[in-house]
């Protein structure tokens, strides 16, 4: 099993309880474990709006905040990078979607995981290849296609 050293951080928002107990630790690392194919240091940090936005602004140019973003530093010998998720996004896609907090934040967490490994999907074949990877990946943890 690859090691992974986890930094799991939760911002300053409402309802952040809610948040915290969809993502104990120990379910967290299964998660990120089963998406890695190489030993990891990931920093999970979970962000009210206006952080999430200005995130995404500052780095990617996109003024919204948006549910998961990866900033990948390196992918040998070591994975490392920060994975920050957007709590009121998350939350309101899970809803949307049918899904709980739970089985949300797992898929977008197996999502960022594979960014930080060089998985992309700007192209829609890569597209496919990473939402397939995804939802094998979902159901070996015993969750329902993300798709």
């Amino acid at each position: 099993m690859n090691q992974l050293s986890l930094s799991l951080q939760f911002g300053k928002f409402e309802d952040v309880a809610q948040h915290r107990a969809a993502l104990p630790r120990h379910k967290v690392t299964r998660w990120l474990r089963a998406a890695l194919q190489d030993d990891a240091e990931l920093t999970v940090r979970i962000v009210n709006a206006s952080e999430g936005q200005a995130l995404n602004r500052d780095y990617r140019h996109k003024d919204y905040a948006t549910n998961v973003l990866t900033f990948d530093y390196t992918q040998e010998p070591l994975v490392t990078a920060d994975l920050v998720l957007c709590a009121p996004v998350v939350a309101a896609e899970a809803k949307d979607q049918g899904k709980t907090l739970e089985e949300h934040y797992a898929h977008l967490l197996v999502h960022g995981a594979l960014h930080a490994q060089g998985w992309d999907h700007d192209e829609e074949e890569d597209a496919q290849v990473m939402e397939l990877r995804e939802s094998e990946i979902m159901a070996r943890l015993g969750f329902d296609n993300p798709y």
